[in-house]
């Protein structure tokens, strides 16, 4: 029988190890202006069991039009989300947008994934596809 000498900071610090848990991150492309959506506020909320929808972050557009994480890097579980980005906010004083607000829903499958939902905008439409 071998006996092996493990470093007792090496066991502990693997026991600290958070469960797998996915990245959700965001994008506003404003596709008339060829330029990211700055200050767009954006909330993520997470389907309960009973079918509600409960807010689990919020951010708010960068300088390049991307909400990078969701306070303070949190991570998510499995499950089915959605984003609600608030148009009305968008800075372009001469916008007033066809659709004030933009609710994209998807489901999180994998929990050790990174999901990237990004929303192309123009004045009359928006797209969206899962990004990387």
């Amino acid at each position: 029988m071998k006996i092996i000498n493990i470093p007792l900071a090496l066991l502990l610090g693997a026991a600290a190890l958070p469960a797998a848990a996915a990245e959700i991150s965001t994008h506003v492309l404003d596709l008339a202006r060829g330029v990211g959506g700055t200050a767009v506020p954006v909330t993520l909320s997470k389907r309960d069991a009973g079918g509600a929808w409960v807010p689990v972050g919020t951010g708010q557009t960068d300088a390049n039009g991307r909400v990078r994480s969701f306070d303070d890097a949190k991570a998510f579980g499995t499950g089915t989300y959605r984003l609600q980005f608030d148009m009305t906010r968008y800075p372009d004083a001469s916008a007033t947008p066809f659709f004030p607000e933009i609710t994209l829903t998807f489901t999180v499958a994998d929990a050790a994934a990174h999901y990237h939902v990004p929303v192309v905008v123009s004045p009359y439409g928006y797209s969206t596809y899962r990004g990387n």
